[in-house]
């Protein structure tokens, strides 16, 4: 990966909390399609 693609956040606060929210949408994202793939075995 190129390192301009990398995330900085213009505030510290406001970066820190984008990438908390970031994290938490991917593992309830996750969790959702790794239940949707456990009930259609």
């Amino acid at each position: 990966m190129a390192p301009r693609f990398q995330v900085r956040p213009l505030g510290g606060g406001i970066g820190c909390l984008a990438m908390l929210l970031v994290s938490v949408v991917a593992s309830v994202l996750l969790t959702v399609v790794l239940n949707v793939v456990l009930r259609s075995v």
